[in-house]
């Protein structure tokens, strides 16, 4: 039977030596969830919706970066971009070449023309999700792509047999609330910077 991890939230952040050589194998071996194919065909989406805005994407952050399928996308696609790659797993930055960085307590010098953190917050407490999201807009010149597991998901989209459900399950709202200090939704996970020069017209943005 499906166990309600909704409203899943513990009291500590979720130690950094979660993310082992263990962690990764579970959930990158034979059954990902996400794999190198599904993320080239979102990261040429996102690249394509930048230059839809006329954004050229010269330089590139991808937070929590894991086993490296949009680095390598980017690097491979996009040599002329300067892309910096982080994650909080001393294994993810030993095997994949990340540097080790928490984005809870660490902002860039610099800003990027695309930030990109996926499945990272929910491994965050309220306090260090909320500094994270404040982190990620220091470090955003013009787009954000921005995924997370929220309660709503975790009762009723993501795949049980290969999500991990040790995290913080908050609602969509709070992270709404959180990053529109910040940014402008303008759907299908891109958040446009406040101070980007990217116009969106009225329908191409989210209200709620």
């Amino acid at each position: 039977m499906w166990q309600d991890y909704s409203n899943t939230c513990y009291t500590t952040q979720v130690p950094r030596s979660q993310f082992d050589a263990e962690f990764f194998k579970r959930f990158y071996s034979t059954t990902p969830m996400h794999s190198r194919l599904k993320i080239e065909t979102l990261a040429t989406a996102v690249h394509e919706f930048c230059k839809w805005w006329d954004v050229p994407v010269r330089s590139v952050l991808d937070i929590g970066a894991g086993v490296g399928y949009w680095s390598d996308w980017y690097r491979k696609n996009h040599k002329h971009s300067k892309v910096v790659s982080v994650d909080v797993s001393e294994h993810a930055c030993q095997k994949y070449g990340h540097e080790l960085r928490d984005i809870s307590e660490w902002a860039p010098s610099r800003k990027f023309d695309l930030v990109i953190c996926q499945s990272v917050l929910q491994y965050l407490n309220d306090s260090a999700a909320r500094s994270a999201i404040k982190n990620l807009a220091k470090a955003t010149k013009h787009v954000l792509f921005f995924e997370v597991p929220t309660k709503s998901d975790l009762r009723h989209n993501v795949d049980r047999d290969v999500t991990d459900f040790e995290i913080y399950a908050r609602s969509g709202l709070w992270y709404r609330n959180e990053l529109k200090k910040y940014f402008r939704q303008a759907g299908a996970g891109l958040w446009i910077a406040k101070n980007s020069t990217i116009v969106l017209y009225e329908l191409e943005g989210a209200t709620s």
